[in-house]
């Protein structure tokens, strides 16, 4: 799936939504998966509201965070994923468990309406705000998360994944150490807004440098609660 438009399971013209109940088997499977490979600790997922739309916003260093964070999270959820992932079998397993492919060179309006109908419908939208994997610090954070908190007004959670970097597998040597630790912090929803309603670019700007500063803060809170730092990452 690339993102590109698509009427099946959904009106003609409109690209279809994701499957609400495919996301819920993608987070079954991955509950298995990062429960067998590693040690998962989890912190705040009581932060989480329980019901309606919410904006999971997610540090990306290593392939293995979305997967991670499916598995991990207190709710089902739909990831923005680049469309380049959607090739081979991986396209209907994808497509099966919920997630939507995005195509990140140009404004893909098949995806952003698919994000928006997972939230319309009061459910959890994940994004990696840097957009591709990096040194997962926010530096580099996009506008496309705040575009998504404006237009839906749905809470923005942070979270941090810690662990996937720097030890590497003996078997396996692209994920990290087989049954090694992996923390994944959740911090308290905020809104990405300043209550004003406005939806200008303006607003998105400033929406945008109100969410560097906050999961920015996060990153830093999560890494002295589990006691990582950049210099000595642990597994």
């Amino acid at each position: 799936m690339s993102g590109a438009d698509t009427t099946r399971g959904g009106a003609p013209g409109r690209p279809a939504a994701p499957s609400a109940r495919g996301a819920a088997a993608g987070r079954r499977i991955g509950i298995a998966l990062i429960r067998g490979l590693w040690r998962p600790r989890v912190l705040g997922a009581w932060r989480v509201p329980a019901t309606g739309p919410v904006i999971l916003a997610v540090n990306h260093a290593h392939i293995v965070d979305g997967p991670v964070l499916m598995g991990t999270a207190p709710r089902p959820v739909h990831f923005l994923i680049k469309k380049e992932a959607f090739v081979g079998p991986l396209d209907p397993f994808l497509n099966g468990i919920g997630q939507i492919g995005v195509d990140r060179e140009v404004a893909d309006r098949g995806a952003i309406t698919r994000a928006l109908g997972v939230l319309e419908r009061g459910g959890v939208l994940g994004i990696f705000p840097e957009g591709t994997r990096g040194e997962g610090d926010f530096a580099s954070l996009r506008s496309g998360l705040a575009y998504f908190a404006l237009r839906s007004g749905a809470p923005v959670v942070p979270v941090a994944v810690l662990g996937t970097t720097g030890a590497r597998s003996r078997a396996i040597a692209a994920l990290p150490p087989l049954r090694g630790r992996i923390d994944i912090v959740f911090g308290a929803p905020f809104e990405a807004g300043d209550g004003s309603g406005r939806r200008t670019r303006a607003a998105l700007d400033e929406a945008t440098v109100r969410i560097r500063e906050r999961l920015t803060a996060h990153l830093a809170d999560a890494r002295r609660l589990t006691g990582r730092d950049w210099a000595a990452p642990r597994g």
